[in-house]
């Protein structure tokens, strides 16, 4: 496994591969690597003959400065993890510098709307700064296939319009939601939930699961009420927000109409720690 820091070290390995005619997959993490990386990471070996998977806690991309400070960096531990899967995985830790330059700022995009929605209310600016990272992890690894889970979907409908704007040739492959047993949506951020929010937490799960249950009999109105009021009593669990979305633009319903895809989504406070999930409705 090669462990690479600069950009032009990567640059120089991917045009030497490039040159061998082979095939390029990246999976971009953040670090505090889990089973569901680990998911993407495989799925990326099996489609690509060399696959780069980037450590990099992007600054731009938190609104919460105290987040972004306590954001988990485990690049010791998460090396260790990758050599696990495979010899052959190319590791690209920069640092913001690399990455930015001298100037640690966002590209200002127009995602059609879909930036406006959910994640994009509570968290300004927030793919801004995704966009923009990825703009750059793009252009310097120039990947064939690049591989998010279906956990962050929202952020999923975001990079594939990048790569629409930013007329990118790499093709975006969405992941299923890697979960626990108990249907918890693996993240690097429940390393920090406690024993009593990781015992409650699952509860996220449940609830989407009987509202994709009931989506077929009971109304919007109804479901978001019910999913309300299993938050109001709940001293570990705060529902920041719950809706029922088009998949296409991703825009909150109050009614269903046929031959429409849905999904539901939910951000939910355990403490200081925010756990998003969502689940495909139809």
């Amino acid at each position: 496994m090669r462990l690479l820091k600069k950009r032009r070290d990567i640059q120089s390995d991917v045009a030497s591969l490039k040159k061998q005619n082979k095939t390029i997959g990246f999976v971009p993490t953040m670090g505090a690597l889990h089973m569901g990386h680990l998911a993407l990471i495989k799925r990326a070996l099996n489609e690509n003959q060399t696959v780069v998977v980037s450590i990099f806690v992007n600054p731009t991309q938190f609104n919460n400065q105290e987040d972004l400070v306590n954001y988990p960096r485990t690049l010791d531990s998460d090396i260790e993890l990758l050599s696990d899967v495979s010899k052959e995985i190319i590791v690209f830790a920069p640092s913001p510098k690399e990455i930015y330059g001298d100037q640690v700022t966002s590209i200002s995009y127009n995602f059609g709307g879909l930036e406006n929605q959910m994640e994009g209310k509570f968290r300004p600016g927030h793919f801004d700064g995704v966009g923009t990272v990825l703009k750059h992890f793009f252009e310097i690894v120039t990947p064939d296939k690049a591989y998010f889970g279906e956990k962050d979907f929202q952020q999923l409908q975001i990079v594939r319009r990048l790569v629409d704007i930013e007329n990118m040739s790499v093709q975006i492959v969405g992941c299923p939601i890697y979960r626990e047993e108990n249907g918890l949506a693996l993240s690097s951020r429940n390393k920090r939930l406690n024993q009593n929010q990781l015992e409650v937490s699952p509860l996220i799960y449940q609830i989407l699961t009987q509202v994709k249950n009931d989506f077929g009999t009971k109304s919007v109105h109804m479901l978001n009420k019910w999913v309300s009021e299993q938050f109001e009593n709940n001293d570990e669990l705060t529902l920041e927000y719950f809706e029922i979305a088009k998949v296409s633009d991703l825009k909150s319903i109050q009614r269903k109409y046929k031959n429409t895809k849905y999904r539901a989504f939910i951000a939910v406070f355990a403490g200081e720690i925010r756990l998003i999930d969502n689940i495909a409705l139809n």
